[in-house]
């Protein structure tokens, strides 16, 4: 939750190099989930803004450690890393109570999750002062069998398990809810606004 990609890559990088010295490019793509060559990328440009220093070692190995610079760069990622948490948590924690308080108004009983993310797990949580019976998560995306104790469901034959959908999807909202709209009627459809901003414009206006 940095303020962007390049700056949580970064982070990520610099973290990986303060942990083991001795990584490897392949290790520190597979680190930040990235290919090769991007890693490549974003390596080189922390080396050229003096961040990272490298040194050969034995058997043709490079060593790469943080330089003065690439310590407080790390220490300021980090803390901006935690402002931008604690940010959103506190956000999410308002929009899902919203959410929540807007699926019992309209009669819920049987509550499905649309997502498993960092937003259904604070839903779980909130959900303890409303008591609506969830039933588990559709997740097309996701290879996990089970989340907060209860199912997950990658196939779209999920209607008739719930009478209420909460999208909880951070990523790819607009896909899922596109999803969700060829499963259920719009008014069994809840979308917390902290996801709003997530939505294409022609999703959002159907809210």
């Amino acid at each position: 939750m940095v303020e962007n990609r390049e700056e949580s890559m970064t982070l990520a990088l610099l973290t990986a190099i303060e942990d083991r010295s001795d990584v490897t490019q392949r290790h520190l793509a597979t680190r930040l989930g990235i290919a090769l060559g991007l890693a490549n990328s974003y390596l080189a440009r922390c080396v050229r803004k003096g961040l990272v220093k490298i040194t050969q070692a034995p058997a043709n190995r490079y060593l790469y450690y943080l330089t003065a610079q690439g310590f407080t760069e790390k220490s300021r990622l980090t803390g901006q890393y935690f402002a931008a948490s604690l940010d959103f948590y506190r956000r999410a924690d308002t929009s899902v109570a919203r959410a929540l308080n807007d699926c019992q108004a309209r009669g819920a009983q049987r509550l499905m999750f649309a997502g498993v993310s960092e937003l259904a797990e604070i839903a779980v949580i909130r959900n303890q002062d409303f008591r609506i019976d969830i039933v588990g998560t559709y997740d097309s995306r996701t290879d996990r069998t089970s989340f907060a104790g209860k199912p997950v469901w990658q196939c779209r034959n999920v209607a008739s398990l719930c009478d209420t959908v909460l999208l909880t999807a951070l990523e790819h909202s607009s896909e899922v809810y596109q999803e969700l709209a060829m499963l259920f009627h719009p008014s069994h459809i809840v979308v917390p606004d902290i996801t709003h901003p997530l939505l294409r414009p022609c999703d959002r206006s159907k809210l």
